[in-house]
């Protein structure tokens, strides 16, 4: 009873997200790309960075590394393939961009990570410098 509970909440909370990031982008004047690129994508990431952060700290480095790339791999391949199988995807040139930015800095992280076998602060400046750029070029587009 409780596992069917807690999926109805979960469809109820995604439909409230989606709406609500598309009341904040028509009112911003936003587009819906810019809104799930940021708002969404940073509201349903806390939960693994808080998971990330935790195991970082308790030196259970492959849990936080796993995760995110777990997280990522599933997303794109589970929930995507789900929902257009559910109902046909559109994608617009700026959903190809994104493709392709995810794909270059997927190849930036790996070479960071084969360098030294580790993420360090350097790196991981680099990486939030990168996702600002990104976040700005969405805006700007």
């Amino acid at each position: 009873m409780l596992i069917i509970i807690g999926v109805a909440l979960i469809v109820a909370g995604g439909q409230a997200v989606v709406y609500s990031a598309k009341e904040i982008a028509r009112i911003a004047g936003m587009s819906e790309t810019l809104i799930g690129l940021t708002i969404v994508a940073v509201g349903t990431s806390l939960p693994e960075l808080v998971t990330s952060i935790v195991a970082s700290r308790k030196g259970e480095n492959g849990m936080a590394v796993g995760n995110v790339v777990g997280s990522n791999i599933f997303n794109l391949l589970f929930i995507l393939g789900i929902s257009s199988s559910i109902h046909p995807i559109k994608v617009n040139l700026a959903s190809v961009c994104d493709m392709i930015i995810l794909i270059a800095v997927s190849i930036i992280t790996y070479l960071f990570a084969a360098k030294d076998r580790k993420l360090g602060k350097l790196e991981g400046g680099a990486m939030l410098i990168i996702y600002i750029a990104d976040v700005v070029f969405a805006a700007v587009r």
